[in-house]
């Protein structure tokens, strides 16, 4: 052939083209190895996560707020706005239920990230009020990220969810106490995949509207008696994406950044708690997300290498919203002592909370799943008046000993409870700043707990506010 027929030169020098078509180069005869890259290296930066251990409302907001002070970035990975977080800073009580707590530090970027399930109308409303009440929020949209994959709660899910309430009490004559704010229903939109996200909202609306006629309309064929106004809803969801776009994010991206690039304090919020997880909580009575630290990984895109100290939050005795199994509730002077003096009311609902005794079996179940570095054990100061406190450390079914906490529900209704009995301290202990200055009793009790779970306990809460929350270690 001739030379001139563009023939390749196939010795490793650059290629030309042949009858018009460019040829790809050959690889060299070797690639030089990184031998670096054998060695294993610890990740650059890690997350620090805060999870509830027993079924929610431990005050994970407070130690939240606490390890926010100094961090970074501060992120929520499942749940929406069924969650409740009370923060008091500077006098000023600040509800939270999707927006993460750590939004008041000034210093730190808020993240929700894609395990979260958003309801815009709840996002902005949030904001508003909260805004209302002290300086604490100012400026939240310059230092909140939204990840693009998070899914959109919409009001017909709400509305599902409270139809589906009301079709289980007349079904069954029990329901699940919910909170009614669609995050099942947008859940289960998520795992059937007809779900919406964030990214289509804020891309082609005319293709995100299409989705959304379709998906309103397969509710409404599943819920004949829903109502939905459809075109009012996607004249409101036309509006917060534009409000919505500056702050949305590739969320993958962006925790990879943080990740691996300069040192960084990064904090994770997790919501509800251990026994609402649901995969290992009390089945049905539980939220639709995994609250557990497997979420962590899956909520925000991070790498089970990149999860560092799992701080577990415990409330010095047990409460619970709604229905289901309660081993240590007490209908009695005590339960409404513990309600009335812990001022036990959801945040989000505003329901009465059930109280009973602090039940170690289920913290210990909560610990073999997230396997918690240390707890934070909170309001302490609630039992001050209590002359003796009992403690849960075994059940029972049929009088044999459960060598382990049940998975099923007509089980856990049946369990009978072995408790210790400690001595109270019957004194205040609001004005406490340090391990020492806690009462005798009131110390024992903290060791007693750590001895059971063997796991340190590194805060106690002894108040409502920031500084009352003593650091052990």
């Amino acid at each position: 052939m001739a030379s001139g027929s563009g023939m390749a030169n196939l010795n490793g020098q650059d290629t030309v083209a042949v009858n018009g078509e460019p040829v790809v180069k050959r690889l060299r005869e070797s690639i030089q190895y990184d031998s670096s890259l054998r060695t294993p290296k610890e990740p650059q930066n890690k997350v620090t996560v805060v999870l509830g251990a027993q079924w929610g409302d431990e005050g994970k907001g407070k130690v939240v707020d606490l390890l926010a002070m100094d961090a970074d970035i501060v992120c929520r990975c499942q749940g929406g706005n069924n969650a409740g977080h009370t923060v008091v800073v500077d006098s000023v009580e600040y509800d939270f239920h999707l927006l993460p707590s750590g939004v008041l530090n000034k210093k730190a970027v808020s993240f929700i990230g894609n395990g979260v399930v958003i309801h815009l109308p709840g996002l902005f409303e949030e904001a508003e009020k909260n805004l209302h009440k002290g300086k604490g929020l100012h400026g939240w949209e310059e230092r909140l990220k939204i990840s693009d994959r998070a899914h959109i709660v919409f009001n017909f899910h709400q509305a599902v969810d409270g139809i589906q309430e009301q079709q289980r009490q007349q079904q069954e004559g029990k329901n699940l106490g919910t909170t009614k704010k669609g995050i099942g229903p947008a859940y289960s939109s998520k795992a059937a995949r007809n779900g919406l996200r964030v990214c289509d909202l804020v891309s082609d609306f005319k293709v995100f509207e299409d989705k959304f006629r379709m998906l309103a309309e397969h509710f409404l064929t599943m819920y004949p008696n829903l109502k939905v106004d459809i075109d009012s809803e996607l004249n409101q969801l036309k509006e917060y994406a534009e409000r919505l776009r500056p702050l949305v994010t590739d969320g993958v991206y962006f925790m990879h950044k943080a990740l691996t690039g300069p040192s960084k304090k990064i904090l994770v919020e997790g919501a509800n708690a251990a026994l609402l997880d649901i995969d290992f909580g009390t089945y049905p009575f539980v939220t639709s997300s995994n609250c557990t630290v497997g979420g962590v990984c899956t909520g925000l895109g991070v790498p089970p290498s990149h999860v560092g100290r799992v701080y577990g939050v415990v409330k010095a005795y047990t409460t619970r919203v709604g229905v289901g199994a309660f081993p240590t509730e007490q209908n009695n002077d005590v339960g409404d002592l513990l309600q009335s003096k812990g001022r036990e009311f959801g945040v989000t609902t505003g329901r009465r909370r059930r109280c009973g005794w602090l039940d170690l079996i289920l913290v210990r179940y909560a610990h073999m799943v997230n396997g918690f570095s240390a707890i934070a054990l909170t309001k302490l100061d609630i039992l001050d008046t209590l002359p003796e406190i009992k403690v849960a450390v075994a059940y029972k079914v049929d009088g044999k000993p459960l060598p382990s906490f049940p998975a099923n529900m007509d089980v856990l209704t049946r369990v009978s409870v072995d408790y210790e009995t400690l001595p109270g301290w019957c004194c205040s202990t609001e004005a406490a700043r340090s391990l020492e200055e806690l009462p005798q009793q009131a110390q024992n009790y903290i060791r007693f707990i750590e001895n059971f779970l063997q796991v340190p306990v590194k805060w106690v809460g002894v108040g409502k506010s920031r500084e009352s929350m003593i650091k052990l270690f």
